[in-house]
């Protein structure tokens, strides 16, 4: 992948650019394998180098009349990226007329230093159908007026707009987002098509960075999970749902736990949308749900990067005959399979959510020995 701000020494955030493609899999599979000991691995998962990425994270800086809108740099400057190529062609395109929409609105730009101004981030995402999601985060509601004023000027610009919002952070700190957003459109919910689901993506829910290796995982997970054929399933960190509406047949229960209420309310949507009968979906922290319930018989856990913590002791003592592990950090994951030696990893494999960079998906099949 060429990159002109890479080359220009504006940005260096994909540290593994220089790269060949073949070699950063190679190098993933590499590392994954020296830390989980597998009885098999398959081949790894490939994404597409670039125009891979349906979300966008971006700080906005400079003025209202020239916004900047990318990433800061080591001196907390705003570095202009609206054109990285790692995001989907969609998303670069938004992105310039987002830029534009800071002017006509009158948004001004939060200035860290100063501590002064309204705009923080441009939150973008863009659907398989090529829709949008779009959240400004402010730290406040000052612009709120504004913005529903200006709405239909943007929506004239962005025909494919379905979502927007004002989120609320009023911290001056280091937080991408706050509790308290406020929709701007009728719509509350993005629709992601993945494997003929409609995953229902709200505006504090989270969805995999990479759709077409997110589609590649819930297969490969859905058809671990029917393998082993188990009565009862739980989807701990379950997020919009996606492991357990794969898991679900219509017969065995099904049970997805997730602390975001937006992204449980999105997911039980989906799963009546489907007509998918016997799955919940709760509210909730995956480790006292699962104290407080009676042991399923396979459980998949998708944690955030820190691991699964005291949630991997309970499943070493539980008795859960199969568990599904979905790690974006091969390290915790390796520290929580070593709390849990009598799960064995019995299959892994290396999906490369995030080409350019030293980071990847990895799922493990464990199974309990004996």
């Amino acid at each position: 992948m060429r990159c002109s701000y890479y080359e220009a020494g504006r940005c260096a955030s994909c540290t593994w650019l220089e790269r060949p493609y073949p070699d950063q899999l190679a190098a993933k599979q590499a590392h994954a394998e020296s830390l989980v000991a597998a009885r098999e691995w398959l081949p790894p998962v490939a994404s597409a180098e670039a125009g891979y990425r349906n979300k966008a994270k971006m700080v906005v800086g400079g003025t209202v009349d020239a916004p900047v809108v990318g990433v800061l740099d080591e001196r907390g400057r705003t570095v202009d990226l609206r054109d990285c190529p790692l995001h989907t062609p969609g998303l670069r395109a938004a992105l310039g007329v987002l830029a534009e929409f800071v002017t006509v609105a009158a948004l001004t730009p939060y200035d860290i230093a100063a501590r002064r101004g309204e705009l923080k981030y441009l939150l973008v995402t863009e659907s398989p159908d090529g829709e949008l999601m779009v959240r400004f985060v402010c730290r406040s509601t000052e612009p709120l007026a504004r913005l529903r004023k200006h709405l239909p000027w943007l929506r004239e610009r962005l025909g494919r707009l379905r979502v927007a919002s004002l989120n609320v952070q009023p911290r001056h700190a280091a937080v991408l987002e706050g509790e308290r957003e406020e929709l701007l459109t009728d719509d509350a919910t993005l629709p992601m098509r993945v494997n003929g689901l409609e995953l229902l993506l709200r505006p504090q829910g989270f969805f995999q960075t990479n759709t077409a290796v997110a589609a590649e995982l819930y297969r490969q997970a859905g058809a671990w999970v029917d393998a082993a054929a188990p009565g009862s399933v739980w989807d701990l960190y379950c997020g919009v749902g996606g492991f357990a509406l794969h898991a679900a047949d219509g017969r065995r229960p099904v049970v997805g736990v997730e602390t975001s209420a937006e992204a449980v309310a999105g997911a039980a949507e989906t799963a009546r949308r489907a007509g998918l009968g016997r799955v919940e979906f709760v509210v909730g922290d995956a480790a006292e749900y699962a104290r407080a319930h009676r042991v399923p018989d396979l459980v998949v856990v998708n944690p955030p990067r820190r691991g699964i913590g005291d949630l991997a002791p309970w499943l070493e003592t539980s008795g859960v005959r199969t568990v599904l592990y979905s790690s974006c950090n091969a390290v915790s994951l390796a520290r929580d399979l070593a709390a849990m030696p009598s799960l064995v990893p019995v299959r892994a494999r290396v999906l490369d959510m995030f080409p350019q960079t030293g980071h990847y998906e990895t799922l493990v099949l464990l199974e309990r020995a004996g």
